[in-house]
């Protein structure tokens, strides 16, 4: 494979992301991501899923590099970074647009058969959608 596809996604903030410290909870950090996440695989992905193909997270990590506060304009940015047999990496890179980064973070999906009720291999369609345009 060659480039993967890259992906930006606005995510808006709500003031229940926020901590006592009045910026977004570390914890939410994850529940943004699958925002961003849920928001691609919808309007990108949609036709798998409705074909009971279902991308599961098995595992998630974040850097956190500034914090984010409720004023700040939040920038989702996804790349899929490794496509395997039944599993993909998507990268992540929370930012404004412009030069602030507030943190990096990574899942590692598993394409799993609705039907079945087991992983199986990620179609190849789908992978040529993951390529970048």
């Amino acid at each position: 494979m060659t480039d993967l596809a890259k992906f930006s996604v606005p995510v808006e903030l709500r003031f229940a992301d926020l901590d006592a410290y009045g910026h977004v909870n570390n914890a939410t950090y994850f529940t943004l991501l699958e925002t961003a996440r849920t928001k691609l695989f919808h309007d990108k992905f949609i036709e798998f899923m409705e074909q009971s193909f279902l991308f599961l997270v098995v595992k998630a990590e974040c850097e956190y590099k500034l914090p984010i506060e409720l004023k700040d304009e939040l920038i989702i940015t996804l790349e899929m970074a490794r496509v395997g047999n039944s599993s993909f990496d998507i990268d992540y890179v929370l930012h404004n647009g412009d030069d602030k980064v507030f943190g990096l973070a990574k899942t590692v999906m598993v394409c799993y058969d609705g039907k079945a009720k087991k992983t199986t291999r990620i179609p190849e369609s789908f992978k040529q959608l993951m390529l970048a345009s």
